[in-house]
């Protein structure tokens, strides 16, 4: 069984679960999510030989999320994970992120290789530097109702998700979400990125009421607030990576995702699969499970895990 415990970290205090003995590998969850996402990775992992652990990041659930928009930034959150790797006594570490996860990991890999020496990536693929601010590159593009668009003004996305946890970790984690390639991304006026939420319905099999409730409880405490300010910052990370523009990532390196995620099914998302081993120098596996989604290491474990623990050793 994983343990938890909570630890200073980069002036901040983190929360994590923790399992197994080995080489350390650092697990980096998404939005809204909580290290409990890779619950099914940990207890894997661990039994095949390594020092697991994956923390509530920055903002979220039981770690701090510290008041100011600015403190979210992807030199915060990737300071975070090198951080981490040193209260831990280590000074080598494979990272893997899912979702917002997944740009810390790369972009972890990026700064630091000497650290972070294998780098594997779930549904968001390697940073490719735009020309421009991505939150102004929409505007200009005449699109206005993105759904990062809709999570810019503090506040008023933390008022809706608020107000019905459980309603809202439902219909993002079962229903809204991306798992759906046809669950578009744009927020339509007066309707709200949960579209009002869904009926009750069964949930995927993949998805326990045990489970909901856990997420649900975390949030009630947490609130929204911290996960929300990643997003906040997409234009301040644009500014702040300019030193990287094209940079290439020379570790070993995997990507993976669900076929149905939403995530890459896109234009902009298929052209960056197609195209990422323009930064990858070492890719050893590009892995698109058939019928999966966004939550693909909740929904497709066993086949996530053979991927990792393969890529891994």
């Amino acid at each position: 069984m994983s343990s938890s415990r909570t630890i200073p970290v980069n002036g901040i205090e983190m929360f994590l679960l923790e399992q197994g003995e080995g080489p350390l590998v650092v697990l980096c969850h998404g939005w809204p999510e909580l290290s409990y996402s890779w619950r099914h990775q940990i207890k894997a992992l661990a039994a095949a030989g390594f020092h697991v652990v994956a923390p509530d990041m920055r903002g979220f659930g039981r770690t701090s999320a510290p008041a100011e928009i600015e403190a979210y930034s992807i030199f915060h959150t990737v300071g975070d994970m090198v951080a981490l790797v040193t209260a831990l006594g280590e000074n080598k570490a494979a990272i893997v992120g899912h979702d917002w996860g997944a740009p810390v990991a790369w972009h972890a890999a990026m700064f630091r290789p000497d650290i972070f020496t294998r780098v594997a990536g779930l549904s968001v693929p390697p940073p490719f530097r735009g020309r421009g601010r991505p939150l102004e590159t929409l505007r200009q593009s005449g699109i206005s109702n993105f759904y990062w668009q809709y999570f810019q003004p503090p506040g008023v996305a933390e008022a809706e998700f608020e107000r019905d946890v459980a309603l809202t970790m439902r219909t993002v984690l079962a229903g809204r979400g991306f798992s759906d390639p046809s669950a578009h991304q744009f927020v339509e006026d007066g309707r709200g990125f949960l579209h009002g939420g869904v009926a009750p319905r069964p949930l995927p099999n993949w998805l326990t009421e045990a489970d909901l409730a856990y997420f649900t409880n975390i949030y009630t405490q947490s609130g929204f607030r911290g996960g929300l300010n990643w997003y906040r910052n997409i234009d301040r990370n644009w500014e702040l990576t300019a030193a990287w523009q094209d940079a290439k990532i020379r570790q070993p390196s995997l990507f993976l995702a669900g076929s149905n995620d939403g995530v890459i099914t896109g234009l902009i998302g298929a052209k960056r699969v197609a195209d990422m081993e323009r930064v990858l120098i070492d890719l050893k596996a590009k892995i698109i499970l058939d019928g999966a989604g966004h939550w693909v290491q909740q929904e497709r474990p066993d086949e996530v895990n053979a991927a990792l623990i393969d890529f891994l050793k």
